[in-house]
């Protein structure tokens, strides 16, 4: 290592240059505070990252106020990836210096793996989730896999159920997060007839926990976005027949990764998205009758994808444009999808990667 040591002429410039910094500070204070906050604070708009976790979940929100929640955490181990991903989004784009709010929306290692490996890394303020079971059918290992989130959690997490709001704090504009199933349970069914009840071909009961999965609706003015976890067909139909008490939204989560077991022609004509965002990978989800229901939406604009399916050809699949990682998962950058609603609520951006072109759309 070379070690530089200043000569007298360059600690006196260096101690003018620190005295004009003083100044420049007390004059124009906000040449110093206003870098050091979250992008969204400093523009009013809400932030959502869809952060690529190789076909498991992990959403980002961060509000005009600097208030971060995160839904899901992606896979455990791989090195790290997931989490470092994660971490990548948290602090280098989004400039958190902690998680206000971690959500699990079910108890699979794809949606809860990272939420205790990141909160060595950074706080994690507050844990959500539909609460713990002390077993789980589908995972033998469960119990010894579910002891660092407890852990982390200092076995104070709290129970979110149908019809609950997440205490997120609204600035100028109206905000709110609810919870519309949990736990196999439904918001009760108010609202206009559902016009697409009549679609709903019931399969044999899903005894899995994605079932059992958290769904999130939130709104942020007239901007309105769906999340359903990984909640499967049966429920998705509970939730809205005969009547529809999501109404439209704009932006749509595609549920389960865009695997046919979930995303029922009831719910996703009925909630009639304009922009839709699969969290798949490279040979998870991105399914083609999923896709198909998604081309038979009246109001759909676009489809992002974070992964190319590597099964299918381009025509069975949303444009390459609208992708953002196109390979296999050896050597994927993890390039992440980031939707900005204005302000106010009124429109929205939806851009891949720090360089991607931002696509306008305009909220219900």
């Amino acid at each position: 290592m070379i070690s530089i040591v200043p000569s007298c002429s360059s600690r006196i410039v260096r101690s003018t240059l620190s005295a004009l910094a003083v100044l420049l500070a007390a004059s124009c204070p906000m040449l110093v505070t206003t870098s050091s906050l979250p992008a969204a604070e400093q523009g009013g708009h809400l932030d959502i990252y869809f952060i690529d976790v190789e076909g498991g979940a992990c959403t980002l929100f961060v509000t005009p106020l600097g208030e971060s929640l995160m839904i899901d955490s992606g896979y455990p181990d791989n090195n790290g990836r997931d989490r470092n991903r994660i971490l990548s989004v948290v602090r280098d784009v989004a400039g958190l210096k902690r998680i206000d709010h971690a959500a699990v929306t079910h108890w699979h290692r794809d949606h809860y793996g990272n939420h205790a490996a990141l909160s060595t890394q950074i706080k994690i303020r507050n844990f959500w989730d539909r609460g713990i079971p002390v077993t789980l059918s589908e995972d033998t290992q469960f119990e010894s896999r579910v002891a660092d989130y407890r852990s982390a959690s200092q076995n104070k997490s709290k129970t979110l159920k149908a019809g609950d709001s997440l205490p997120l704090k609204a600035g100028k504009t109206p905000m709110s997060i609810k919870i519309v199933t949990a736990s196999r349970e439904v918001i009760p069914n108010s609202g206009k007839p559902n016009p697409f009840a009549r679609l709903h071909k019931p399969l044999p009961r899903d005894t899995s926990d994605n079932a059992a999965s958290l769904s999130f609706l939130l709104k942020f003015g007239r901007f309105t976005f769906l999340c359903c976890g990984d909640l499967t067909w049966n429920i998705e139909a509970k939730l809205v027949t005969p009547n529809n008490p999501i109404g439209q939204v704009d932006m749509y989560m595609v549920t389960h990764h865009g695997l046919p077991s979930s995303n029922n022609p009831v719910l996703v004509r009925a909630v009639d998205p304009r922009v839709a965002v699969m969290c798949n990978g490279p040979t998870k989800g991105g399914h083609p009758d999923v896709i198909a229901t998604l081309r038979q939406v009246k109001s759909l604009k676009a489809l992002f994808q974070l992964h190319r399916n590597v099964k299918l050809d381009a025509a069975g699949q949303t444009p390459a444009g609208f992708i953002a990682n196109s390979g296999q998962t050896e050597g994927c950058q993890g390039t992440w999808i980031k939707a900005s609603v204005s302000a106010d609520g009124g429109s929205y951006t939806v851009q891949i990667g720090p360089k991607g072109r931002p696509r306008t759309f305009q909220s219900r």
